[in-house]
């Protein structure tokens, strides 16, 4: 099994910034790649930005140029860097991992992925 535990959610204002972590933990041995998701309130999970294993990154659009991705594919951490933040980054950010190799788009989907966390909320106020 596989765990992954996300930090860095908070309140912040408009424009403002804030950084998201995820550890991963147990049989990390069977993760390809981690991604960071998010959910609002009555609105589908969508893929925020993830890297595919030919070591491209792939993240929404409306994301890009205000959200930055990094990783350690050894250690198994992921960090998302959000600046310029809006009200419509609002929600609950989830980290994920899959335990299948991928590339392009699709690793975007949120099928792809076997492992969740428990999330951390992200409240951005105009």
């Amino acid at each position: 099994q596989v765990q992954l535990v996300e930090s860095g959610g908070g309140s912040e204002q408009a424009g403002g910034s804030l950084r998201l972590s995820c550890v991963a933990s147990g049989d990390t041995t069977s993760i390809y790649r981690m991604a960071w998701f998010r959910q609002a309130p009555g609105k589908e999970r969508e893929g925020v930005a993830t890297v595919d294993d030919g070591g491209s990154t792939f993240s929404a659009d409306s994301m890009k140029g205000r959200f930055t991705l990094s990783e350690d594919n050894v250690k198994k951490t992921l960090t998302l860097q959000m600046t310029n933040l809006k009200p419509e980054d609002t929600a609950m950010y989830f980290c994920a991992a899959r335990r299948v190799s991928a590339v392009g788009p699709v690793v975007l989907r949120r099928a792809m992925y076997h492992y969740w966390g428990q999330g951390t909320q992200v409240t951005v106020s105009s």
